[in-house]
C-alpha cells in the first residue's frame, strides 16, 4: 500500500514543505504540504518533480575511482583509501595551499553541505577556497559586512506587511526568490497589490514578475548602481530622507550627500536610459510610502558595480527609515543560528586579508573569486593548486571560460568530487563520492532560514530508508574530513560530530556571559538526543540558539539570567506563536509540519558587529569605489549587451536531466527584441553567432518584445555537450554555455564576483 511522508523541498530557496507518496522505496508523487507552517501547501514544478529527480537513472549508485585513466565503480573503502593516500601526501610535499576546495550551489540545499565544509577546510589548512557565491551573491555579503559588521546580516523584505516593494534585477515569480526565502513568492506579490500596496520592478526584461508590477522600468543592464545612487541623491537633495531612529545608530549620514552629489537624476538618466522625471518620481514614491522595502538580487549583483548596488539598496532602506522596521526590511532570527549577544562594538568586517597567488585578487568572506580557479591550477610555482575537492560544484558550466577550466582540471594531480552525477566537472575527478537521493536524506535549512521572511523551524527525517549499499550524505562528508586529515581508519564518522559537539560546549561553558558557564560539557553532551551525530549537532544548535531550552537545567534555579538573555527576549518577542521557547530536537520532531516562531521583529542594535557598534554607512572600501562609479557617468554604453534569465523549472545547471522539467519555454535560446532582430537580420528560429571577451557561441534566436532594445538574453547553466559526462537527458538538448562568452577578466573588484550580466556582445546571423 502507498504511504506518505513529509519532506522539505531542497530544489530552490523557497524551502516548501512537501507530502511525498511512496510505494515501497520509490517516491511516486509529491504535493504541497497544506499543514506546513511556512509554505501552506504551495508547490512549484520543481517540487512536483521531486520523485523523478530522486529516481533519475543517471544518478551514481556507487563511488567511482580512476584506474588506468578510466573511472570505474569501487567500494567506499577503496574510494576513501585513494583519498587518504593522495591528499595528505600532496599536502606534505607541496604544502596546504596545494589543495583547493570549491563548493557549488546545491551544497547549501543539504544538511551535510552546511555542517562539514568548514571542518574540511580546517583539516586541510588551505586558503584556496572558492564557492558559487562569487557567481551570485557575494556583493550582498560584502556590503552587509561593511555596513553591519557581519556578512551574514542580510535584511530581507517584509513581504507580507510592506506597502511598497521595489525589486531590482530579480525575477522571484520564476526563481522563487533568492536571499529572501519565501514560499509562494507570486502569491505574496499578488497579496501586496490586493491590500493596496505598490510593486515596482526594475528589469531590462518584461519578466513574469514585471508583468505583476504597478510600474515596470527597463533600464540599460549594469546601471543599477547609478539608478540607486540617483534615487538616494534625490531623497537627500529634496529633503525626503527620514531615517528616524536609525539616525542615532548610523555613522556617515552627514557625509553621504557629498559622496553622492554627482549622481543627479539628470546626470544618471542617459547611462540608465531612463528619464530624470522617472527617477525623481520613483524616489518620491518610495519616500511617500507608509512602509517600503528595496530588494535587489542577481541582476544587480553580477554586474560591474555589484557591491555598490547592493550597498545602495540598503542605503535607500536606511534613508527611508525602513531598515529594521516591520513592513520594511528586517533581520531574520533562525532557530539553529547563534543566540543574540548584547549590543556593542564587534570585530567588524575586513576585505583582502589575503590575496590570490596569481592575480592578487583579495579574499572576501574567506573566499577567492571562482573566476581565478583556472589560473591557480595552471600557473606553476609555490602554492599552485595540484588537488581539488569539489562538493556539489560544476564550475565548468557555472564559471567564466569553462573551456579553460576544463583543460585545467584535466591537469590536476588529484581531484575528488562529491556529486550524484558524472557531470561536466566531476568527469575529471579521480574519486567521485555520490550522495544518496534526497528522499533518503534528512533535511534542515541551516542557510535559508537565515534569509526567511518569517521565523520558523522545520526538520525532515529521511522519507525512505537508506539503501544498504549507500552512505548517508553526512557520513560521506565526515569520512572525507577524516581521509584528508590522515585519520582514515583510526577514527569513525561519529568522532567528527562528537568533536564538534564537545568543542561547542567547551566554548559555551567557558563563556561568563552564558547561563551554562561552569557546567560540565560532557554532562551536557549526554543530554543531547538524536539518532546520529548530525541530529545531535542539530539538537545542540537548537538548544543553544535563540529559542532553545539552553539544556533547561543549565542555570541553577533562582540564578540571575546570563548577559544577552534580555536581547533574546527582545528579538523573539517572548515565545513564538507555537511556543518556540524551549526548542529542542525532540520538540521539533513532535511538530512534523514545523513550528512557527512568529513574524520578523526589529533586532538593532544587537545585530551590529562593526567596530563602532553602529551602522557604518560610508566605510572606506565603498568610499574608495565611488570614483569609479562616477567615472561611469561619462562612459559610452555598448550597442548590445547580454543578460541571463531564470526559469521556474530549472536551477542553474543541476536540473536539466529531469524529463519533467525540460521542454516548453525552458530552452536555451537567445532572446532578441524585434527591432534589434530586424536591424541585424536575425529571424525567429534562425541561428546567430554571439561573440564577447571569451569567445563565441552559435545559438537559436527567439524574437520577443519581452526584452528591451539593445539587450539580448541567454539563460545560465547550459552546455551539456562534453564527452565523459553521464547526463542522458541533458546531453540530448545540451544548449550553449553562456559563460563561455567570458574570459574571467570582468569582476566586481570589491567582491570578486564575475560580471555575468550587462557585458557587451556582438551578433551575426548564420545560415
Amino acid at each position: 500500500m502507498p504511504r506518505t511522508a513529509l519532506r522539505i523541498c531542497p530544489l530552490c530557496e523557497a524551502t516548501c514543505g512537501l507530502t511525498l507518496t511512496i510505494e515501497g522505496a520509490t517516491v511516486t508523487g509529491a504535493r504541497g504540504d497544506r499543514e506546513d507552517v511556512f509554505s501552506r501547501g504551495f508547490i512549484c514544478p520543481k517540487g512536483a518533480a521531486f520523485g523523478a529527480l530522486d529516481a533519475d537513472p543517471d544518478r551514481l549508485r556507487a563511488p567511482l575511482v580512476r584506474r588506468d585513466g578510466r573511472l570505474q565503480e569501487a567500494t567506499w573503502e577503496e574510494a576513501y583509501e585513494a583519498i587518504a593516500e593522495r591528499v595528505p601526501a600532496l599536502v606534505r610535499t607541496y604544502g596546504a595551499q596545494s589543495v583547493g576546495v570549491v563548493l557549488g550551489n546545491p551544497n547549501v540545499h543539504t544538511m551535510a553541505g552546511n555542517l562539514y565544509p568548514s571542518l574540511l577546510l580546517r583539516a586541510l589548512g588551505t586558503r584556496n577556497f572558492f564557492t558559487a557565491s562569487t557567481l551570485d551573491q557575494m556583493p550582498k555579503h560584502v556590503s552587509s559586512g561593511l555596513l553591519f559588521g557581519d556578512p551574514f546580516a542580510i535584511p530581507v523584505p517584509d513581504l507580507d506587511r510592506t506597502d511598497f516593494l521595489l525589486i531590482l534585477g530579480a525575477n522571484p515569480v520564476e526563481s522563487n526568490g533568492s536571499l529572501c526565502t519565501a514560499p509562494d513568492f507570486p502569491g505574496r506579490l499578488k497579496a501586496l497589490r490586493a491590500r493596496g500596496g505598490t510593486l515596482v520592478v526594475v528589469d531590462p526584461r518584461r519578466t513574469r514578475t514585471a508583468k505583476l508590477a504597478d510600474l515596470h522600468l527597463a533600464p540599460r543592464p549594469g546601471s543599477d548602481a547609478l539608478l540607486l545612487a540617483a534615487l538616494a541623491h534625490t531623497l537627500l537633495a529634496e529633503g525626503l530622507a527620514a531615517p528616524g531612529a536609525l539616525r542615532e545608530r548610523t555613522e556617515g549620514l552627514g557625509e553621504l550627500a557629498d559622496a553622492l552629489a554627482r549622481f543627479t537624476p539628470e546626470a544618471v538618466a542617459p547611462a540608465c536610459d531612463l528619464t530624470a522625471a522617472e527617477i525623481r518620481a520613483l524616489a518620491r514614491a518610495l519616500a511617500a510610502a507608509p512602509t517600503a522595502a528595496v530588494y535587489g538580487r542577481i541582476g544587480s549583483c553580477t554586474v560591474e558595480y555589484g557591491t555598490l548596488a547592493s550597498w545602495l539598496v540598503d542605503v535607500l532602506n536606511i534613508l527611508t527609515g525602513n531598515l529594521d522596521r516591520p513592513g520594511g526590511v528586517l533581520f531574520p532570527l533562525p532557530a539553529a543560528g547563534p543566540r543574540p549577544r548584547p549590543a556593542g562594538p564587534g570585530k567588524g568586517f575586513t576585505l583582502g586579508r589575503w590575496l590570490s597567488r596569481v592575480s592578487g585578487h583579495p579574499e572576501a568572506k574567506s573566499e577567492l573569486p571562482i573566476a581565478a580557479l583556472a589560473e591557480e591550477i595552471e600557473t606553476p610555482g609555490e602554492g599552485r593548486i595540484r588537488a581539488l575537492i569539489a562538493i556539489a560544484a560544476n564550475p565548468v558550466l557555472s564559471a567564466p571560460d569553462g573551456r579553460r577550466l576544463d583543460a585545467a582540471l584535466a591537469g590536476l594531480d588529484f581531484m575528488v568530487s562529491v556529486d550524484p552525477y558524472l557531470n561536466e566537472t566531476s568527469r575529471h575527478a579521480h574519486v567521485v563520492l555520490p550522495p544518496p537521493p534526497p528522499s533518503q536524506s534528512a533535511h534542515h535549512d541551516f542557510a535559508f532560514n537565515g534569509f526567511a521572511i518569517r521565523n520558523q523551524v522545520r526538520y525532515s527525517r529521511p522519507a525512505v530508508p537508506l539503501e544498504a549499499d549507500r552512505l548517508d550524505e553526512c557520513e560521506i562528508h565526515a569520512r572525507l574530513v577524516l581521509a584528508v586529515s590522515g585519520r582514515h581508519g583510526s577514527a569513525s564518522p561519529a568522532d567528527v560530530d562528537e568533536m564538534v559537539i564537545q568543542g561547542a560546549l567547551a566554548k559555551e561553558t567557558a563563556d561568563p556571559r552564558s547561563p551554562l558557564h561552569g557546567q560540565d560539557p560532557q554532562h551536557l553532551a549526554a543530554l543531547l538526543t538524536g539518532e546520529n551525530g548530525p541530529e545531535r549537532r542539530l539538537d545542540l544548535m537548537l538548544r543553544l540558539g535563540p529559542y532553545g531550552d539552553r539544556f533547561a537545567s543549565g542555570r541553577t534555579p533562582g540564578a540571575a539570567p546570563g548577559a544577552g538573555e534580555d536581547a533574546v527576549a527582545s528579538a523573539t518577542g517572548g515565545r513564538g506563536e507555537d511556543g518556540g521557547e524551549g526548542l529542542t530536537l525532540e520538540r521539533l520532531l513532535a511538530h512534523p509540519h514545523g513550528i512557527d516562531l512568529g513574524p520578523l521583529r526589529p533586532r538593532l542594535p544587537g545585530v551590529l558587529r562593526t567596530r563602532s557598534g553602529r551602522i557604518e554607512l560610508l566605510p572606506d572600501p565603498i568610499t574608495a569605489e565611488l570614483p569609479r562609479l562616477r567615472a561611469a557617468l561619462a562612459d559610452r554604453p555598448a550597442t548590445l549587451v547580454l543578460v541571463g534569465r531564470r526559469h521556474l523549472r530549472s536551477n542553474n545547471s543541476w536540473l536539466h536531466n529531469v524529463p519533467a522539467l525540460t521542454g516548453g519555454s525552458n530552452r536555451c535560446t537567445l532572446q532578441v527584441n524585434p527591432e534589434d532582430a530586424g536591424r541585424l537580420g536575425l529571424t525567429e528560429g534562425g541561428l546567430a553567432r554571439i561573440t564577447a571577451d571569451g569567445g563565441s557561441l552559435e545559438v537559436p534566436v527567439e524574437v520577443t518584445d519581452t526584452v528591451r532594445t539593445g539587450v539580448v538574453s541567454l539563460p545560465h547553466g547550459w552546455g551539456h555537450d562534453r564527452d565523459g559526462a553521464r547526463l542522458s537527458v541533458a546531453s540530448a538538448a545540451p544548449g550553449a554555455n553562456v559563460n563561455q562568452l567570458l574570459d574571467g577578466s570582468r569582476l566586481d573588484p570589491l567582491s570578486g564576483t564575475a560580471v555575468l550580466n550587462g557585458f557587451p556582445v556582438e551578433l551575426t546571423p548564420l545560415p
